[in-house]
Order: structure tokens, then C-alpha cells, then sequence
């Protein structure tokens, strides 16, 4: 969601899988719903499609690109499934309505965006400061204008000029991409709403929490250099279109520890929420499903622990 054809695009992904919720919900036509649940499937894998570039040659995130490319085939298939007939995934293509309900008006309404991004500015620079770090804080006209950029202070690799090491704060850092999908996942669910608060009350902090540790991590690894090291030099320019050795820290701190780390935390966080809210098996089982074609039965597991 980067230009405004992605970004309107997201929308009508957002209201195709509304309206086939809404039909689900309130006990429309059959074949309407699967028809309508199919189409937002198919958008939904052009908007990874165009995606894929910003992915990885923009932001220089091989993770996020990998994983773009993979959603095209795995939301086609998806909606290969729905409009056979062969596998509803109600509570799947309910989960991604709400997810982009969430999402989407913080990456397009600009009070929203500024708001989340500045908020998580200062929580970071007050978490930093408690470890002895109070780096400048700058605009960042390059990317949004607001000032949300920290800006530790340092000297070039090579020429040993005095030079700058800006890690700028984006909506990505906020952690409403995370909590969109947890929240997506908990309120698609059918369970009782005590445990699906419970649930959330204790995520959304949890991922907003680690999220800024995440922030802080990067800008001080960047900052101060932390990896500016041969071999690891080495293994991100086998990785990333780079040759700066400056910004060697700061992409494996991001691209290769950080988003590694984001992808365990969120599948530990998962298994941990299933023992609150079981029913959440039942989205796990469908995803499980589309990508081995095998049936599951976690639900079930998960509810003779809880």
C-alpha cells in the first residue's frame, strides 16, 4: 500500500470481503456470497502482486517480498477453493474483512497515520533515553514530513567524513499491522466475548510493546554501528541491493534479526492466544488447509487444554 492504486485498491479488497461477510452473516444467497468471497480473493492477490517490487527492491526486505509473492498463488488458490464449493473459509475471508478494517484507515487517512507514527516516536525515544540514548529526533521529508526520525551522529565507513545515521519511524513501525492481524483473527471468531477481550487485552499491548523494543533495537544498532563487521557485510550484500557499508547495520538489524524475530514472536503469540481463545483453530485449520490440502483438527486440541 504504497501509491493510490494500491491504496485504493485495498478498499475495494476491504469492501468485496466485507460484503461476502455480510452475506454470510445475515444469511444471504449461497451463491452470491461465494461468488462475491471469490472475487475479493482474486483482487486480493493483485494487490500482493503489486506489492512484490515495493517489497524488494523499495524497501529492500526480502521477507516481506517472499512472503508477497507467496500470497498470490496461496489468495488465488484460496478462491479457487470458496468458488468450487469445495471449502467455505467463512471464518477466514471474515478475518481478513475485519483486518483491513483495522489496517487500512491508519495507512490512508493521514490524522490516523500521523498520529500512530508519532506516538510511537515518543514512546521509543523515551524508551531509549532509559538506556542512555537521546539521538536528535528530525523530520523526515523524504518519506511523510513528520518528526519522526532519529538521528545518531557518526563517521563514514570509508572516507571518515562525520556523517549521519537517520532510522526513520514509518506506520510499518508502529505495530498496527501486527495488531490488525491478531484482531482480525479474535473478533472473526465465534467465541464468547469475555474471552476474545481477554485475548486482546492481552496482545495488542504485548505487541505494541515488543514492537518498540523492536523500534529502539534498530536505531541503536544503526546508530552505533553495532554490526559493521566483515562477515556480516558480506551476508547483506549477498542479501540486498546495497553496497553502502553504513547501512550494513541498519539492514541486518531490520530486514534479517528484526523481521525474523517479528515472524516467531507473532506464530508464539498465536499458540499462546489459542489457549484462551480455542475457536481460533478454526482460522489456523483453514490456512492449514489451503497450503497442504490436508484436514486439521486444532480446535479440538486446544480446547481439552483450555
Amino acid at each position: 500500500m504504497t501509491t493510490a492504486v494500491t491504496d485504493a485498491l485495498a478498499w475495494v479488497v476491504i469492501a468485496a470481503f466485507g460484503t461476502s461477510a455480510v452475506f454470510d452473516t445475515t444469511g444471504g444467497r449461497e451463491a452470491l456470497r461465494r461468488y462475491t468471497a471469490t472475487a475479493a480473493w482474486a483482487v486480493f492477490a493483485l494487490f500482493w502482486g503489486l506489492l512484490v517490487e515495493h517489497f524488494l527492491f523499495v524497501q529492500q526486505s526480502p521477507i516481506e517480498g517472499v512472503l508477497a509473492a507467496a500470497a498470490v498463488p496461496a489468495c488465488l488458490y484460496t478462491g479457487y477453493l470458496v468458488g468450487s464449493g469445495r471449502k467455505e473459509l467463512a471464518t477466514l475471508t471474515r478475518a481478513v474483512a475485519i483486518m483491513g478494517l483495522i489496517y487500512i484507515p491508519f495507512q490512508t487517512i493521514e490524522a490516523l497515520r500521523q498520529w500512530a507514527i508519532l506516538t510511537t516516536t515518543d514512546h521509543a525515544a523515551w524508551l531509549m533515553g532509559q538506556f542512555g540514548y537521546h539521538p536528535p529526533i528530525e523530520a523526515a521529508p523524504e518519506y511523510h514530513g513528520y518528526e519522526a526520525q532519529f538521528v545518531f551522529s557518526g563517521q563514514h565507513a570509508v572516507t571518515g567524513e562525520d556523517w549521519g545515521f537517520p532510522t526513520t519511524v514509518l506506520l510499518a513501525c508502529t505495530g498496527i499491522g501486527s495488531m490488525s492481524i491478531v484482531g482480525g483473527l479474535v473478533l472473526a471468531v465465534e467465541a464468547p466475548t469475555r474471552r476474545r477481550m481477554q485475548a486482546l487485552g492481552l496482545a495488542l499491548p504485548l505487541i505494541y510493546g515488543m514492537n518498540l523494543v523492536r523500534v529502539v533495537f534498530i536505531a541503536i544498532a544503526h546508530g552505533e554501528q553495532w554490526f559493521r563487521h566483515p562477515t556480516i557485510q558480506d551476508v547483506v550484500y549477498a542479501l540486498f541491493p546495497s553496497e553502502n557499508p553504513n547501512m550494513v547495520s541498519y539492514l541486518f538489524a531490520d530486514r534479517v534479526l528484526a523481521q525474523s524475530a517479528s515472524v516467531v514472536v507473532l506464530v508464539v503469540l498465536t499458540l499462546a492466544l489459542l489457549r484462551i481463545v480455542p475457536e481460533l483453530g478454526g482460522v489456523i485449520e483453514d490456512v492449514a488447509y489451503v497450503a497442504t490440502g490436508n484436514e486439521y483438527d486444532i480446535t479440538e486440541r486446544f480446547a481439552q487444554r483450555s
